[in-house]
């Protein structure tokens, strides 16, 4: 089993919370504002290929706030995995209000470029609402919650699968790229969502205790 939960006295713990809080000083300035537009602006070159933005595109429907939040439910109905669906979906639910509050606040609007590559037939589902005008970006809803998503259910499985466990972090990498590439996100907001994920995943499991999963009696 793989020890990645994190005491929040901990050297990690306090490491990640500072780093957000940098990643959130530097959103709140906007002091690195002009290196993402510009990251934004040569990415938005690359569209063109067709086989590359339409997989861009269902990677980016993959982060989907409904997708990860009906797999906690259908984990919560199960008796056996009751605590794990609980300790999943309520660090979606605290996660996704965070992110939309502190895109609110922190004013980091969303790029303004306009993405010219392929586009599925299929409409996008719409994303958490956010309690103001501002259509803010920090920190990445999708990446916050496809970090919490592999960062519980990857523990969950690292009791049986120790290595494979790792395979779900494509998960939240593929769906960050694709936010990037389809000019959603920027790399700051990239960044705090993961870092956001973490720290929210990590506090509910310890908060709910999900090492008790792994014990039979106590399921």
């Amino acid at each position: 089993m793989q020890n990645w939960i994190f005491d929040i006295r901990s050297r990690t713990f306090f490491l990640l919370l500072l780093a957000f809080l940098i990643l959130l000083s530097l959103a709140v300035t906007k002091a690195v504002f002009v290196y993402d537009t510009g990251f934004e602006t040569a990415l938005s070159k690359l569209a063109g290929n067709q086989a590359i933005d339409l997989t861009m595109d269902v990677f980016t429907e993959l982060g989907w706030v409904l997708y990860p939040i009906f797999v906690s439910i259908i984990l919560f109905i199960i008796k056996r995995t009751r605590r794990l669906g609980l300790v999943l979906l309520l660090s979606l639910l605290v996660g996704s209000m965070v992110v939309a509050y502190m895109r609110c606040y922190t004013g980091y609007e969303k790029p303004a470029l306009d993405y010219l590559g392929a586009h599925l037939a299929l409409k996008s589902g719409a994303d958490v609402g956010v309690p103001c005008s501002i259509e803010g970006t920090f920190p990445a809803g999708a990446t916050m919650r496809t970090t919490i998503f592999a960062f519980i259910i990857g523990y969950a499985l690292s009791k049986r699968f120790p290595r494979g466990c790792y395979l779900l972090w494509i998960y939240p990498v593929t769906v960050s790229l694709s936010r990037l590439y389809l000019l959603q996100e920027y790399p700051l907001t990239i960044l705090a969502g993961v870092v956001s994920g973490i720290l929210i995943a990590n506090i509910i499991s310890k908060k709910l205790k999900i090492e008790l999963i792994f014990d039979k009696s106590k399921t």
